[in-house]
């Protein structure tokens, strides 16, 4: 059964910790596109969901940081943050191993990824998940990105690992979908959190539904923090998902900036050709 789900969505923790800053407005915004994505993936009808999120040094430190790690394990446990900060009760998600174990090596013909059998789930994975699957019945496969700890991989390797994922999945027997978590542009964690890019965040949004590879791929991590911040390097997950999906277009369900959540509030799906 070929990949039948591709989407993208914002994972700031602010989201979750944050829910009542932000504007009545802005929350009916967001939290509908976020029941809209949840109305797709159950439509979906999947056994598993690929989620391809950034460390946040929850798992790996400058001792050992792969560009690229998928996770092998039966389950997982999350959210790695503090339950009263993130408003998200810690608990057990099941992962898919036999799949996971597929996908690393179909994908290590094209691109070295490392692997674990401990992933730890932390807010880049968690916020989206407990928006679309509270009950944490929907096997999860993580891959995670270093978009934090310099050198990082270039972004043309999300996209050689987007088309290296859409081939191994199109010959499994599950139904499976990608979820890219992350981005846009954000400041996290610094004074300058709360600051957005929207004209940024439009750019490359037109650029991922285009599936522009080139455009996508341009930036050095160095322009990416100048223009759009040190959590725009998190676009490397987005790059994964539309290379996967194949770049057949998709429909904004959401494009909202909310700097009470130090991000725009961005939903994508996306169609598969």
């Amino acid at each position: 059964m070929p990949l039948v789900f591709a989407a993208a969505a914002v994972h700031g923790p602010g989201i979750t910790a944050r829910r009542d800053m932000a504007t009545p407005a802005q929350r009916d915004i967001l939290f509908g596109a976020f029941a809209k994505l949840r109305e797709h993936l159950e439509a979906a009808r999947l056994d598993a969901l690929v989620m391809v999120s950034s460390e946040h040094y929850t798992n790996f430190f400058l001792d050992n940081a792969p560009a690229f790690c998928i996770g092998l394990a039966d389950q997982h446990e999350g959210p790695s943050e503090d339950e009263h900060f993130i408003k998200i009760p810690r608990g057990v998600i099941p992962g898919a191993p036999a799949l996971a174990r597929y996908i690393a090596d179909v994908v290590s013909t094209d691109i070295d990824i490392a692997h674990s059998q401990e992933l730890l789930f932390d807010h880049g994975i968690m916020v989206p998940l407990h928006l679309l699957t509270p009950e944490r019945e929907l096997p999860v496969v993580p891959i995670l990105i270093n978009c934090q700890m310099p050198p990082l991989p270039p972004l043309a390797r999300s996209h050689v690992l987007g088309r290296a994922l859409r081939r191994a999945l199109d010959v499994r027997s599950e139904r499976t979908g990608i979820l890219a978590c992350g981005g846009l542009s954000h400041w996290p964690a610094v004074p300058e959190s709360g600051q957005l890019n929207v004209d940024f965040d439009r750019a490359f949004l037109n650029d991922f539904l285009a599936n522009d590879t080139a455009r996508m791929t341009r930036y050095s991590d160095e322009e990416l923090i100048a223009a759009a911040g040190p959590g725009a390097r998190e676009i490397r997950s987005w790059i994964v998902a539309t290379s996967a999906a194949g770049g057949a277009g998709g429909e904004v369900l959401c494009f909202e900036p909310i700097p009470a959540y130090a991000v725009t509030g961005c939903i994508v799906t996306l169609n598969l050709a």
